[in-house]
C-alpha cells in the first residue's frame, strides 16, 4: 500500500482489464483504517490531503486488507503474491474482455473458464457456499481464480522487479 493509493500496479492491471478498469480498486491506504472508523471522515481527510476517496466497497473490506497487511509484513519471508480474479479470467479467456461477473452471461463464461483450468468440484463448491456462508456466487468464482494463480500464476503487472511500498513489500499483482 501506498501513502496515497496509487501503484502502478494497479494502473497496470487497469489498463489490460479495459474497457472494464473499475474492476481493480483503487485507494488502499494504511492510514485510513487507523486513523479512522468512519467512511466520511476519512474521504474527507483523503480530499483534503490532495488524495482520491475511497469506495464504499473498499472501505467495507479494509479491515481484512489491514489484516492481510500485518499477517505479510510480519511474514516477509515467506513468497506471498497479490492476485487479481478478473486479471486471471482475463488470462483463462484468451486475453480477451469479460461480461460483468453479476451478469449471467459473465458468471457462466467465468465457471466454464475454471472447469476448463481443472477445477471439477466447482459446481459442489457453489451449491454448498448458498448454505449458511455469506458467500456469494462470484466470490466462488473468484476465490477459485485465486487459487489457480496460487497454483501457477503465468503473469504479473508490472513485469520484472517490482517496486516496493514503505514496508519493503512488494506491489505486484500476479494473474
Amino acid at each position: 500500500m501506498t501513502g496515497d493509493g496509487e501503484r502502478a500496479c494497479d494502473l497496470l492491471a487497469r489498463e489490460k482489464l479495459r474497457p472494464h478498469a473499475s474492476r481493480v480498486f483503487t485507494g488502499a491506504r494504511r492510514w485510513l483504517w487507523q486513523e479512522f472508523c468512519d467512511p466520511d471522515k476519512a474521504n474527507e481527510e483523503a480530499l483534503r490531503r490532495g488524495q482520491t476517496r475511497v469506495s464504499r466497497q473498499l472501505w467495507h473490506i479494509g479491515r481484512k486488507i489491514m489484516e492481510v497487511d500485518a499477517f505479510v509484513r510480519a511474514n516477509a519471508r515467506h513468497d506471498i503474491r497479490e492476485v487479481h480474479p478478473e486479471l486471471v479470467f482475463l488470462r483463462l479467456n484468451g486475453g480477451k474482455p469479460l461480461p460483468s461477473k453479476k451478469s449471467e452471461e459473465g458468471e457462466d463464461l467465468r465457471l466454464r473458464l475454471l472447469k476448463r483450468a481443472g477445477l471439477r468440484e466447482i459446481d459442489r463448491w457453489l451449491a454448498e457456499a448458498r448454505i449458511g456462508t455469506g458467500a456469494k456466487r462470484d466470490d466462488v468464482l473468484d476465490a477459485c481464480a485465486v487459487a489457480l494463480a496460487a497454483r501457477g500464476p503465468h503473469g504479473c503487472v508490472p513485469e520484472g522487479a517490482p517496486l516496493l511500498d514503505a514496508h519493503g513489500l512488494p506491489m505486484q499483482i500476479w494473474f
